[in-house]
């Protein structure tokens, strides 16, 4: 990966999720500068990864301190401060750096207005899974991103999961399918377990049945080269009992219900995208 230094703006989830990635994959953690609100945060992550690391708290140019001299910035704050963040940190900025940011409904265009013109820029949208080297990612490059800095950015985002590039306008959906996807999950697997606990198991015992029948089911989707539908007809079996289940599931038309979360998804993406 041709990166001489790389800046983590922001220590959430995301950025810390794409750091372990980054250093797992061998990147030297001498060569990463790390901004984060607290100093304990800060002081934790140099401890733990070796990296450097900067705090607002102990001053107010951490996040300048940590662009300095970095080829690329990668932008982990909230969609809401992204735009002043970039601001604040851009006569900082390295001649022909590469900023990536992984904020929801940013676009390309905002933060090409408040960085150098010799900047270029990448909108990236990956998923919680990149905690655990699972993500799915979607990049869409800005007006001045070469092939070459699109390349690298695939490079840092697949030691966290798998990479796919997209028309910018295609990202905002994508996050409402992989992005927001994790929680769709977890709140299935969550009710899923109150249902076995009404059945009388208790709530041990019940995550347990659910959350390894997800994971089972899910390793077998991804091994036997199946569709779900094809599975599913294969654990249905005629006149069963799964197949009384499924004809309840079909009556609360979950189509229409995956349909509907989405769309209310994608327009907060877009309110998000106006400022609102």
């Amino acid at each position: 990966m041709n990166i001489s230094k790389i800046a983590i703006l922001g220590s959430g989830s995301m950025g810390t999720a794409i750091l372990r990635g980054l250093l797992k994959a061998g990147f030297d953690a001498a060569n990463v500068a790390v901004s984060t609100k607290s100093q304990a945060s800060a002081s934790r992550l140099a401890e733990e990864l070796g990296v450097n690391a900067f705090s607002a708290e102990a001053t107010a140019e951490a996040n300048s301190l940590a662009v300095a001299g970095a080829d690329v910035v990668l932008v982990a704050v909230k969609p809401m401060y992204v735009a002043s963040v970039l601001t604040e940190v851009a006569p900082s900025m390295l001649e022909n750096a590469l900023v990536i940011s992984v904020a929801a409904g940013i676009t390309n265009a905002t933060m090409e207005a408040v960085v150098p013109d010799s900047v270029a820029v990448i909108r990236s949208m990956p998923n919680t899974p990149a905690i655990v080297g699972r993500a799915v990612t979607g990049l869409a490059s800005g007006s001045r991103a070469t092939q070459e800095q699109l390349t690298l950015a695939c490079s840092l985002f697949e030691t966290v999961g798998s990479v796919l590039v997209l028309p910018e306008e295609q990202i905002d959906a994508l996050g409402t399918i992989s992005g927001s996807g994790p929680a769709y999950v977890f709140y299935l697997i969550e009710q899923f377990i109150k249902t076995a606990q009404n059945m009388g198991f208790d709530e041990a015992t019940a995550a347990m049945l659910v959350t390894q029948t997800f994971l089972g089911s899910t390793e077998l989707l991804v091994a036997s080269g199946k569709t779900p539908q094809e599975l599913r007809k294969q654990v249905t079996s005629p006149n069963g009992t799964t197949m009384q289940a499924i004809a309840k599931l079909d009556e609360g038309n979950l189509t229409t219900l995956f349909t509907n979360a989405t769309n209310a998804a994608l327009a907060r993406s877009k309110e998000i995208a106006a400022g609102k």
